[in-house]
């Protein structure tokens, strides 16, 4: 009974990792991969530092882009944030995205340009690892 239950265990285990895979940068479940910016883009500052992100796709296009903890002016960050600046790529096919040119956010110049350079930076990665 315990080899039957162990084995049981494994089959388990192998399914859940062929539904649901990462690598510390992207993670892949039931065919939506998400991208986390953090370690790609360490050196990509904004105003007062890295703006990382995470980047959701599904078959190819772009569903969500995110902001994640970060040590950019509140007031500022907000005013990107708030002027949809995220949302831009929503929807947009993967290779669009790349090559899409995204205007900055007038009073946050180097969190915007910080921003969409995390963008580029996942997008990258996705297609080289997917």
């Amino acid at each position: 009974m315990k080899k039957n239950l162990s084995i049981a265990a494994l089959c388990g285990a192998l399914l859940l990792l062929a539904c649901a895979s990462s690598d510390g940068v992207m993670t892949k479940k039931k065919g939506v991969y998400t991208i986390d910016t953090t370690t790609l883009s360490y050196n990509v500052k904004g105003y007062n530092g890295p703006t990382p992100l995470v980047i959701t796709i599904e078959k190819d296009k772009i569903v969500k882009v995110e902001a994640l903890e970060n040590t950019e002016t509140p007031g500022f960050f907000k005013r990107m944030t708030d002027g949809g600046m995220l949302d831009r790529w929503n929807g947009m096919m993967v290779d669009e995205a790349l090559n899409a040119k995204v205007d900055v956010v007038a009073g946050a110049t180097y969190s915007s340009n910080a921003v969409a350079e995390n963008v580029r930076l996942g997008l990258t990665y996705y297609k080289e690892h997917k």
